[in-house]
């Protein structure tokens, strides 16, 4: 299989697969260092009790490794340094973040293989207080984000009016709301469907989603070979139903 996707690659992409390349020289040490966060139910999360990870994302680069012959090791990164860490080679490939034109500015992106939209979310106690995006868009409310994600960003064009408040890994924004800090936390609705279920006490505004976006892998911009090896595997991976078996797995649906 490793030696299939690399020819498809070539054959595809005729470049050179020079020293110069990530491509050759994960395969020269054996070796796919993956960046992730360890804090993103379902995609990445941290078993605090064995140091291992396991999600959606996780299973992608394993999977990945796996077809190129060489091991996987995860890199414990954060939202505020996911993409320096990129473009300071401290790993080859970052599991998936939300693909945006700042970022794009510093690093590559992959074919995407998910989209999802953001919602916040409130307590359940104040959803009649607060049933929408627009009542949220207060001087009085609070909307806590997590430092270094899309949204960050995001909840300053979506709530202009609110007292917007950051919290640093490993603290979450949703805890804000959970301590009574935060009247609101914006988030993708992958990760809100997951959070209700274990906290119950939260709700989805009922309006629901906007702002679909989608999720891909981070390399550097300047690694077209090693880019180029990354969307074909995407795509073979697409065609052969891998990514449709885990939406199954972990019960996500992507949006149209």
């Amino acid at each position: 299989m490793k030696k299939i996707l690399i020819l498809i690659t070539l054959l595809l992409f005729p470049f050179t697969v020079n020293s110069e390349s990530k491509l050759n020289k994960i395969l020269s040490s054996g070796e796919l260092k993956v960046g992730t966060t360890g804090d993103w139910d379902p995609m990445s999360l941290k078993d605090p009790s064995t140091n291992e990870y396991k999600g959606f994302d996780i299973d992608v680069m394993n999977e990945l490794a796996k077809d190129m012959g060489v091991k996987t090791t995860f890199v414990a990164t954060d939202w505020k340094t996911i993409v320096p860490g990129i473009s300071s080679n401290r790993y080859d490939i970052s599991t998936s973040v939300t693909k945006t034109s700042q970022r794009a500015l510093v690093v590559g992106f992959s074919n995407s293989y998910y989209k999802y939209g953001t919602v916040p979310l409130v307590l359940k106690k104040n959803l009649k207080k607060y049933p929408t995006w627009e009542s949220l868009n207060n001087e009085k409310v609070i909307i806590a984000t997590t430092l270094g994600t899309s949204q960050e960003a995001k909840a300053k064009e979506f709530f202009p009016k609110s007292k917007l408040q950051s919290v640093e890994s490993p603290a979450r924004d949703f805890q804000e709301v959970l301590a009574g800090r935060a009247v609101a936390n914006i988030t993708s609705s992958t990760e809100a469907n997951k959070l209700i279920i274990t906290y119950p006490e939260l709700a989805i505004v009922e309006d629901g989603i906007k702002d679909p976006a989608v999720l891909s892998m981070m390399v550097d911009q300047n690694d077209q070979v090693w880019l180029n090896y990354i969307n074909q595997w995407i795509e073979i991976k697409k065609a052969s139903g891998f990514f449709d078996t885990l939406l199954v797995k972990y019960d996500l649906k992507s949006l149209e």
